[in-house]
C-alpha cells in the first residue's frame, strides 16, 4: 500500500468514528466542488480539531481569515454559544457566496458573519469597530501574508487566545530559506514572528492525510 493511500485510510477511519460529516457538512462540500472551488478546505479530523480548539478555548468570538466555501466555519461556528460570534473574511465574492448559503443551511446564520474583501482591507475596519477579543483566531488565507494575519491576529485577540495558522509545512517547503517562493517567505516570516514576539508562544503540528503533507502553527497570546 502506498503512503498516501494509507494516509487516505487512516483519514476515512478517523473521520468515520470521531467527525462524521453530516448532511449540512456534506453539502457544503458538494456545492463548493459543483461551484468550481479549489479542494483545499480542512478535513474532516482537522475540522474537529478546530472545532474542539475552540470548545477548550471556551471561544464566544471567532475570527476566521479565508472562508472558502464555509466547511471550516460551519465546524467552527458549532463550537459557539447560542449568543456568539464568527466573523470570517473571505477575498473572493464567489466563495463568500458558496459560503453564505452553506453556513445558512448549517442553521449558522444567526452568529456567523462573511465579509468579503482582501483580508489586509477588511481587518483594519474590523479594527475600526472596536470589537470584543477575538477568543480563537484561524489563518487559512494567502500565504504570502501570513505574518501580516499573524500580527492583526494579536492586535485582535486577548491574554490566553489561541491562533491558528493552517498549512505551515507547505510539503516540507518551510524549511527552504532559499526559497523565493511568497507562500513558502510567508509562511516563514509568520513562524519568526511567533518564535520572537514577546507576547506569543507557540509550536508547530506536522499532518498527513487525505490533504497530503502539511501542518498547523499554534501560538497562545500571553499577558
Amino acid at each position: 500500500m502506498s503512503g498516501s493511500q494509507l494516509w487516505d485510510d487512516v483519514d476515512f477511519y478517523f473521520s468515520s468514528h470521531l467527525a462524521p460529516d453530516d448532511e449540512a457538512l456534506q453539502a457544503a462540500l458538494r456545492d463548493s466542488e459543483a461551484a468550481g472551488l479549489p479542494h483545499i478546505a480542512v478535513t474532516a479530523p482537522q475540522g474537529k480539531f478546530l472545532q474542539l480548539l475552540a470548545q477548550i478555548q471556551g471561544a464566544r468570538n471567532i475570527l476566521e481569515i479565508g472562508t472558502l466555501g464555509g466547511y471550516s466555519t460551519i465546524w467552527l461556528g458549532r463550537a459557539l454559544p447560542a449568543d456568539g460570534r464568527l466573523i470570517s473574511l473571505e477575498y473572493s465574492a464567489k466563495h463568500a457566496d458558496v459560503a453564505t448559503r452553506n453556513i445558512a443551511r448549517a442553521g449558522l446564520e444567526r452568529v456567523v458573519e462573511v465579509r468579503v474583501g482582501p483580508a489586509l482591507e477588511s481587518l483594519p475596519k474590523l479594527a475600526d469597530e472596536n470589537p470584543a477579543p477575538f477568543d480563537l483566531v484561524f489563518i487559512d488565507a494567502d500565504k504570502a501574508n501570513n505574518r501580516h494575519y499573524v500580527e492583526w491576529a494579536l492586535r485582535l485577540s486577548r491574554a490566553g487566545s489561541l491562533i491558528v495558522l493552517d498549512n505551515v509545512v507547505r510539503g516540507g517547503g518551510v524549511t527552504d530559506a532559499d526559497s523565493s517562493a511568497p507562500d513558502i517567505v510567508g509562511t516563514r516570516a509568520a513562524i519568526d514572528l511567533i518564535a520572537s514576539h514577546p507576547r506569543l508562544t507557540g509550536t508547530a503540528v506536522q499532518t498527513v492525510g487525505s490533504k497530503g503533507y502539511d501542518g498547523f502553527a499554534l501560538a497562545r497570546v500571553l499577558g
